[in-house]
């Protein structure tokens, strides 16, 4: 062999093989006639020996022919099989993937989201950021977040939910002990939980819906997920999303009619990692699932 020939030359002999001549094999191939031409003549230089023999019924193989055919065709196989596990590799879901969230949404609401992600995907691993700090997503500080604000970011990927509803919310226990308030001036003669310090969030809120002369915060922490506990745990009223209300039967949600907070949510990532497959499957399956979750919080009855 003079030169180690072209895969193209191997496939191109083969299919004249099968189709019995040039212009059936272009046709298969999606290439010219010359250029089937070009490769069988140069296998057959680099070969020393003739490959096909003319004939009125088109090209019939060479005993040379029908000695390497069963050579191309373990070619062809192994070629057939490296793309497709080549494919297989570019459309895996494995890896690690950085979710940040909320402490809320991280603790109470992703991990029935995440769950069967893993199960589809095994090879799939999460890491979950609970903070309501705002990583960067350009910076690939997280592969993907879920905002409470409305991302502001250039070259990213957004994903808006809607607004989940916040509302003043109490345990049964507190409320047989304490009453029922019926008013949000009433709320100056209970317990209240709230912060210990006015955040951006907190001070919207407070210049959107202002509170009330004689309204305190009695038990004041940082922490949204301390709030939530506090409330379930029937030391006060607080607000928490009333989705997440609505999964224990003891909590009940209070002034509805007179106090309700819409609460902004994203799905954001950066547009490189559209191409990525764990992100991307990770990405669509956020969005699925809170906008399960919103639809949940939304509904009426």
């Amino acid at each position: 062999m003079n030169s180690e020939p072209s895969w193209d030359f191997y496939r191109s002999f083969l299919t004249v093989l099968q189709h019995g001549s040039l212009s059936a094999a272009a046709r298969e191939l999606g290439l010219t006639q010359p250029t089937i031409g070009r490769h069988v003549d140069a296998l057959e230089l680099a070969i020393g020996a003739e490959l096909f023999t003319r004939s009125p019924n088109g090209l019939l193989p060479t005993d040379a022919a029908l000695a390497l055919k069963p050579y191309a065709e373990t070619l062809a196989a192994t070629t057939a099989a490296l793309l497709r596990t080549a494919s297989s590799q570019r459309e895996r879901v494995a890896g690690t993937i950085r979710i940040s969230a909320s402490e809320v949404i991280a603790v109470e609401v992703l991990p029935a989201i995440l769950g069967p992600l893993q199960d589809a995907h095994p090879e799939l691993q999460i890491e979950l950021s609970a903070s309501d700090a705002i990583e960067d997503l350009v910076n690939r500080e997280a592969d993907i977040a879920v905002r409470m604000a409305e991302p502001q970011q250039d070259a990213l990927v957004v994903r808006r939910i809607g607004d989940i509803p916040l509302g003043f919310h109490a345990h049964r226990r507190y409320l047989e002990r304490y009453g029922i308030p019926q008013s949000v001036a009433d709320l100056a003669n209970h317990r209240l939980i709230g912060f210990d310090r006015q955040t951006a969030y907190v001070r919207l809120v407070m210049k959107r819906y202002p509170v009330p002369d004689g309204i305190k915060f009695a038990y004041r922490t940082d922490s949204n997920l301390a709030q939530l506990a506090a409330i379930r745990a029937g030391v006060g009223i607080g607000l928490c999303q009333i989705g997440l209300a609505r999964e224990n039967p003891d909590l009940v949600h209070l002034l509805a009619d007179a106090f309700n907070i819409p609460l902004g949510t994203w799905v954001a990532m950066h547009e490189s990692l559209k191409s990525s497959p764990r992100c991307r499957v990770t990405f669509d399956t956020l969005v699925n699932g809170l906008q399960d979750y919103y639809r949940h919080s939304t509904r009426t009855g």
